[in-house]
């Protein structure tokens, strides 16, 4: 049984991580949507998808590139995603792999 002062200490927020964070993902992989609340309690979604257990959030941004991409390689099986800036100023490159 452990206290609940090293439960505290050892505790981490569960968090969404970034489609960027990713060294590959294919075109096949399945994206949903997730609710979540804002500091003041108001519901907003984002398109998440999930490896090996932990979501990756997925900008509307990349959606958008890779269909641009999409329409010019309708093939590609595999692409990467860059990530540059913070906050309001990400940006996303999607960058194909095949």
């Amino acid at each position: 049984m452990t206290s609940i002062h090293d439960e505290a200490q050892d505790y981490k927020p569960p968090q969404t991580k970034n489609i960027a964070d990713l060294e590959v993902v294919t075109v096949d992989t399945e994206i949903r949507d997730k609710e979540y609340r804002d500091s003041e309690g108001n519901p907003f979604t984002v398109k998440v998808m999930t490896r090996h257990g932990e979501d990756y959030r997925v900008p509307v941004t990349v959606l958008k590139a890779l269909k641009s991409i999409l329409e010019e390689k309708p093939n590609l099986k595999a692409f990467k995603v860059k990530k540059t800036g913070e906050g309001l100023k990400t940006e996303y490159t999607v960058v194909p792999l095949d």
